[in-house]
């Protein structure tokens, strides 16, 4: 027998056991790279939205979340008067690493009743940890369940409201009401409380927008902390004020002097004149109009302001609100936009006087408007005064009505010389001649307030019948 045959078995053997011994290790390794990352610990996340201990009828959004194996399951109920209801459950298939759960009480009603109760909300991930079973996370509220909204009384309104104007309308909700206002279309109008002789009653100026169809129903809202909402139809006629249309054709000159300068991207100023126009016409205009809407809808929960709005001193009426402009480039209808205010003119670097008492809460460049001053009057109403070529006060001033705050001039997109005038309420521009009418501001506003200071002040005045206030 040869040495080699001596050697040969336990050579072999021992090639045997390192196959064997690897091949363990690759087992072990694939094992433990398929069961090691199923051992992770990372609980589940929930969210729930609104975060409040009062629930009712409107939806409850819940978000589940897991940076981990994913969730394996969800669970909502709901537990009142020993008895625990079922809102939500689900099994998942497969890993999900994010859910979102919307809950209605209103397609949840049976056997349930108002008064204490606990919400449960559970989601586990498909983790092995905790022997197999994986990680739960639980959050268990102590609620209210709250399906009764508030109720409303109207106690002053308006009979009549302009298109494109401003109505005030005065009510009481219930104590349990957190939010309140006039909601028409996509707005909504905040109501304020303490602004009358009454301390539980509340006021709201609201608007029909000009760009809000005139048989569109304006509503007195009122919503609870369980997010209950009433809502009342404010009976009104609609004064139909016919707003101008017109068409403007823009030329290479305009375009090049005062369209493309706006523009702080260089390279969009290399365009066409056609794109240059409409990307400011367009953009620029809507992201000016949405940095309005911002500033005034920060607003004192006063009136910061009495009497009559005053129009500029001595100007002319150059263009009109809500005019409905239609622009031409070389004989091509190219955009759209409407004119959110009033064009004034008297002669340039002309004084501009604040039209009523406020606090100025803008003052700066505002694009299209060019350098710009807002002043915040209370209660969701501001006014604008744009393309001024100086301005004479600082954001946060005081100011009296008629006091100087700058001179007309041609900043922004302005043709010639001139006053860009807008009243605001609540971040939507509304017909500013109501404002100029005392009498308007007599019997639309003040008459409510303080219906019999108004009607003995009325009737002090010869030849004024007094405007009685209309009740439901």
């Amino acid at each position: 027998m040869s040495a080699f045959e001596l050697g040969g078995t336990p050579r072999r053997s021992g090639l045997s056991r390192n196959i064997l011994y690897g091949a363990l290790v690759i087992v072990l390794v694939g094992a433990g790279a398929f069961f090691i990352p199923r051992f992770e610990w990372h609980a589940p996340q929930i969210k729930i939205t609104p975060d409040t201990d009062t629930i009712g009828l409107s939806p409850i959004e819940i978000q589940i979340t897991d940076q981990g194996s994913g969730l394996k399951s969800s669970s909502v109920t709901l537990s009142a008067a020993g008895t625990e209801h079922s809102l939500a459950a689900e099994q998942y298939d497969r890993a999900v690493m994010q859910q979102k759960i919307t809950v209605a009480l209103s397609s949840k009603l049976t056997g349930l009743k108002e008064g204490p109760a606990v919400l449960r909300v559970s989601a586990r991930d498909r983790s092995l940890w905790s022997f197999f079973r994986g990680n739960e996370t639980s959050i268990v509220k102590n609620v209210t369940l709250d399906i009764t909204p508030p109720t409303i009384e109207v106690i002053a309104d308006d009979a009549y409201i302009n298109f494109g104007g401003s109505g005030l309308v005065v009510y009481k909700p219930s104590t349990d009401t957190v939010t309140s206002g006039v909601k028409i279309g996509k707005y909504v109008f905040p109501g304020y409380k303490g602004q009358t002789r009454d301390p539980a009653a509340y006021i709201a100026f609201f608007a029909h927008p000009y760009d809000v169809a005139e048989a569109e129903k304006a509503f007195l809202i009122a919503t609870d902390k369980a997010g209950n909402s009433r809502q009342i139809a404010l009976a009104y006629t609609l004064k139909n004020v016919r707003y101008k249309k017109s068409t403007i054709a823009v030329s290479d000159d305009f375009i090049q002097q005062k369209v493309a300068p706006l523009l702080n991207d260089v390279g969009a100023r290399q365009a066409s004149p056609k794109e240059i126009f409409v990307k400011v016409n367009r953009d620029l205009r809507k992201e000016n109009e949405d940095k309005i809407r911002a500033v005034s809808q920060k607003t004192a929960d006063k009136m910061l302001w009495s009497g009559p709005f005053s129009q500029l001193r001595n100007s002319k009426v150059e263009a009109n609100f809500a005019d409905a402009r239609t622009y031409t480039y070389q004989g091509e209808t190219i955009d759209h936009a409407y004119h959110l205010g009033f064009d004034l003119s008297v002669t340039k670097r002309y004084p501009v006087e604040a039209a009523n008492s406020g606090t100025v809460t803008f003052v700066g460049d505002l694009g299209i408007y060019g350098n710009t001053v807002i002043i915040d009057h209370g209660l969701g109403l501001s006014t604008l005064y744009s393309h001024l070529s100086s301005t004479d006060v600082k954001e946060g001033e005081q100011v009296k009505k008629e006091q100087i705050i700058g001179k007309t001039g041609d900043t922004g997109l302005a043709a010639g010389d001139h006053l860009h005038f807008a009243t605001i309420l609540n971040g939507v521009t509304v017909l500013p001649l109501e404002w100029w009418d005392r009498k308007w501001i007599q019997d639309n506003v003040l008459a409510k307030l303080d219906p019999a200071s108004a009607e003995s002040a009325k009737e002090t005045r010869p030849g004024v019948k007094v405007a009685r206030k209309r009740h439901r």
